[in-house]
């Protein structure tokens, strides 16, 4: 790769060895990926992990002298306040967990613990050059924003943020964000859950960069959250369009850039149907509890489960995901102490995918997420999946249909 004189004294260790190190990685990505030259960045999200291969990562850089020159939100670990003060941790976990918030506060990254940045707190603008890790994130900021990213891992990220560059591969390339397959909706687009079903018919559109056409006029960015999630889930998704909705696809002829897809697809109601049994565990069972927000909860979902639940008490337990921003407004807005009067529980800064739930081993659970029902298998936990509102009334009987 051509390197700038900057780009170079970095390389060669002048801004010191931590930045020498990401730089390295850096430019040891750029030649995998055949890249002529690096280009600066103006946003970054790290997918942080507080497990020991990353936090191993993170502490290398911090104690080798790094320093964030463009500070990156990042995803979240578990709230180390809530989950000690309620004994639902041990001590390693939370040792590891403290670890990682002091690496990434060392390194000056911007510690909102949540996976999804790009709806209100690290939002990019058309045509931005940015670094985002995380598996809804990548989709969301170039398909919705029309920013640029690569699907970056959690380390090549904090590498971008360290080194403020990335090389110039793949989307940040006009030509490798045409679309090349055909996504004919015909189902029934009703409910933010059936862009969770959508997206997870990744096995039936293939690889590629899929044009969807059919959908409705009005997307909310809840649809478009957990469409870009599940595309991830069931494949490897950068980037999508939707005719016209998505910036880069006013027509189909922009979309494709003026190229004949490489296949066509028709995704039905009954291919949705028999997906989403493939990926549940069957209903018409006693439950034991409810989680929701994976990816986190918007600060309108925490509302509609507070009027849901108003008045009631649930028979399950309720685990309602969200950033701390929108704890901080559910709390503001009244909708915590409704939802906490019923027996539900709003928890900021946290991950299904964590050690803390550790008392959902081998119990059954009820969400909306194929994400969420799909990670925690490896820790015991299952789920059936269901719509929201399915979900919350099991919360209320102790069943599910």
């Amino acid at each position: 790769m051509k390197l700038t004189q900057e780009q170079q004294d970095m390389l060669d260790g002048k801004y010191g060895k931590g930045t020498q190190y990401a730089m390295k990685i850096q430019v040891a990505i750029g030649e995998s990926f055949k890249a002529e030259k690096m280009v600066p960045i103006t946003r970054a999200h790290v997918a942080l992990s507080n497990q020991e291969a990353d936090l191993w990562f993170a502490e290398k850089l911090l104690n080798s002298g790094a320093k964030c020159r463009i500070s990156p939100t990042v995803n979240p670990g578990f709230c180390l306040s809530f989950f000690t003060e309620k004994n639902m941790v041990n001590e390693e976990d939370a040792n590891l967990m403290q670890r990682t918030h002091n690496a990434y506060k060392g390194l000056g990254a911007v510690l909102s613990y949540n996976c999804t940045p790009y709806i209100d707190t690290n939002v990019p603008n058309y045509g931005e050059n940015v670094a985002f890790s995380e598996s809804s994130a990548t989709p969301y900021v170039n398909s919705v924003w029309g920013a640029r990213s690569n699907r970056e891992g959690a380390n090549s990220a904090l590498c971008a943020a360290i080194t403020g560059y990335v090389p110039e591969y793949g989307l940040l390339l006009d030509e490798n964000r045409k679309g090349s397959i055909l996504v004919e909706v015909q189902a029934e687009m009703k409910t933010p859950f059936d862009y969770h079903i959508l997206g997870m018919m990744g096995k039936k559109i293939g690889k590629g960069i899929p044009v969807f056409i059919g959908l409705p006029n009005h997307i909310s960015k809840e649809d478009l959250r957990n469409l870009g999630a599940q595309l991830n889930t069931s494949g490897a998704y950068d980037m999508y369009h939707i005719v016209g909705f998505t910036p880069e696809a006013p027509t189909l002829e922009a979309a494709f850039g003026g190229k004949e897809p490489v296949r066509s697809v028709i995704i039905t109601d009954e291919d949705l149907k028999e997906e989403l049994n493939s990926i549940s565990l069957e209903g018409n069972r006693q439950i034991d509890f409810a989680m929701f927000g994976c990816p986190h909860f918007t600060l309108e979902e925490v509302k509609h489960i507070a009027n849901k639940i108003e008045g009631k008490k649930l028979q399950k337990e309720m685990w309602i995901l969200t950033s701390s921003h929108v704890k901080e407004m559910s709390d503001r807005m009244g909708f915590t102490e409704i939802i906490e009067a019923s027996g539900g529980t709003i928890v900021p800064d946290t991950c299904p995918d964590q050690p803390c739930w550790g008392h959902l081993k081998g119990k059954v659970g009820v969400t909306e997420s194929p994400k969420c029902a799909y990670y925690p298998q490896k820790r015991g936990i299952h789920f059936v999946i269901r719509d929201l509102d399915t979900c919350i009334e099991a919360s209320l009987t102790g069943e599910v249909k």
